[in-house]
C-alpha cells in the first residue's frame, strides 16, 4: 500500500499549456480587461499618493476624466494628439518592416533624430537662399537619406559578420544624440546649445498645420500594410523571420533582404524625422524625438506588427501620454507621477498578452476533460 501511494503522481494545483489558437475577439476582449484593471489600479494609487484626492474622494472620477479631456476636450488638444500618434505611426511602421523580419531594431530613436538632425543641416545653411519648395524637398531627401544611412550601417555589419543587431542598434542612438550635440555647439557659438525656431522649411498647411502629418501617416500605414502582405518583397520578409533556411532553400538571398528592408525601416524612421522637423519644430534638440523611438516598439509589439492595428495602439498609448500630463496640470502634481501611472496601465496590457498566449488549469482538470470525452463516446 505504500509502495502504489510512493508511485502515486499528484497533480499540482496550477499548470500552464500554451495556446495553439485563439479568436480575436477573445484576444482583444482579454486585453480590454487588463486595461479596465490597469486604470482600477490607477485609480487606487493615485488615491494613496495625489493630496487633492485625499481631501476629496469625489474627484477620483475627474481623475479618470483627466484621461479623456487631455487629448480631447478641445480642437486643439485634439489636432495636437493626432499629431503625435502620426508621427508615433509612422516611426513605430519603420521599426516594424524589421521586426517582421525578426530584426531586432531598437535604433528607431536614433535613425528619427539623425533624420531630424539631416533635415535641419539643409534648412540652415540654405533656409533663405533658395525658393521654399526647393528647400523642402531637399529637406526631404536628407532627412530619408540620412534615417537609411542610420539603418544600413547595422545591417550590413549583421548580413557580413554576423554582429548583435539589438546592441547595435541601440548604442546608434547615443552615437546620434552626440552627433546632434556636435552640430549644436558649431551651429551655435554662444554655447548655450539651444539653436532656436527657424525661419524656413516649414511644411504648408492644408486645413491646418497638422492635417498633413496625419494624411501622410494614413497613407503610408496603408502602403506599408499592402507592401507587407501583398508584394514579392514583403513575401521574402516574412520567410527569412519564419526561417533563414527555408529562405535559402527557396533561393532567397537573406543578405539581401536584411539590407534592404533596413534601408526601407531607417527611411521610414526618416520620414517620422523630417515630419518632425519641417511639420512643427523647425530646430533639432537631442531630445526632438522625445523618446517615440523606444515607445514605437511598444505599438509595434502590441499591434503584433499589423499596421493596420498598430493605429489603435498608437492611438492608446497617445490618449495615456496626454492624460498624464493633463493629470500633471490639473492636480499639481510631479511629472514622474503621472509616468508612474502610465507605466501601470502599460503593465497591465503587456501582461495581458500571456493570458492571450497561454491558458491556466487546476487540479482536476485533466480529469473533467477526459470525463468530457468519454461523455462524447
Amino acid at each position: 500500500m505504500s509502495k502504489e501511494k510512493k508511485s502515486e503522481v499528484r497533480e499540482p494545483l496550477i499548470h500552464l499549456s500554451k495556446r495553439t489558437t485563439i479568436s480575436p475577439l477573445k484576444a482583444w476582449t482579454i486585453r480590454l480587461i487588463a486595461i479596465v484593471l490597469g486604470l482600477l489600479v490607477c485609480g487606487l494609487a493615485a488615491f494613496l499618493l495625489i493630496e487633492k484626492l485625499q481631501q476629496n474622494p469625489e474627484r477620483i472620477g475627474e481623475f479618470y476624466q483627466t484621461f479623456i479631456r487631455g487629448s480631447f476636450s478641445t480642437s486643439r488638444k485634439l489636432w495636437k494628439y493626432l499629431k503625435n500618434t502620426s508621427v508615433l505611426l509612422v516611426i513605430s511602421l519603420g521599426l516594424t518592416v524589421a521586426f517582421r523580419m525578426r530584426f531586432w531594431n531598437i535604433g528607431g530613436e536614433g535613425q528619427t533624430l539623425v533624420s531630424v538632425l539631416g533635415a535641419i543641416a539643409v534648412d540652415f545653411y540654405l533656409g533663405g537662399r533658395i525658393p521654399e519648395w526647393i528647400l523642402l524637398i531637399l529637406m526631404f531627401f536628407a532627412a530619408l537619406l540620412s534615417g537609411a544611412l542610420w539603418g544600413i550601417i547595422p545591417a550590413v555589419f549583421r548580413a557580413k559578420w554576423g554582429t548583435n543587431e539589438t546592441l547595435f542598434t541601440l548604442m546608434m542612438n547615443y552615437v546620434a544624440t552626440y552627433l546632434v550635440s556636435y552640430f549644436l555647439v558649431i551651429w551655435v557659438p554662444s554655447g548655450s546649445s539651444s539653436l532656436g525656431k527657424l525661419k524656413y522649411g516649414k511644411l504648408p498647411t492644408l486645413y491646418n498645420e497638422q492635417l498633413l502629418i496625419v494624411l501622410t501617416a494614413l497613407f503610408l500605414t496603408i502602403a506599408l500594410y499592402i507592401y507587407l502582405n501583398y508584394t514579392k518583397h514583403g513575401y521574402e520578409i516574412n520567410v527569412v523571420g519564419e526561417s533563414v533556411r527555408t529562405a535559402q532553400y527557396v533561393g532567397i538571398s537573406e543578405r539581401k533582404v536584411i539590407i534592404r528592408t533596413m534601408i526601407l525601416s531607417g527611411a521610414i524612421c526618416g520620414l517620422a524625422g523630417y515630419l518632425i522637423a519641417a511639420g512643427s519644430d523647425q530646430t533639432v534638440t537631442t531630445n526632438s524625438v522625445g523618446g517615440q523611438g523606444f515607445t514605437g516598439i511598444l505599438v509595434a509589439w502590441l499591434g503584433k506588427f499589423n499596421p493596420l492595428a498598430m493605429i489603435l495602439t498608437a492611438g492608446l498609448i497617445q490618449v495615456l501620454n496626454q492624460g498624464a500630463g493633463q493629470i500633471s496640470q490639473d492636480f499639481g502634481v510631479d511629472n514622474a507621477l503621472p509616468n508612474v501611472i502610465v507605466g501601470i496601465v502599460l503593465f497591465f496590457i503587456i501582461g495581458s498578452e500571456f493570458f492571450i498566449n497561454y491558458e491556466i488549469h487546476f487540479r482536476g482538470h485533466h480529469s473533467r476533460a477526459n470525463a468530457r470525452k468519454e461523455a462524447a463516446k
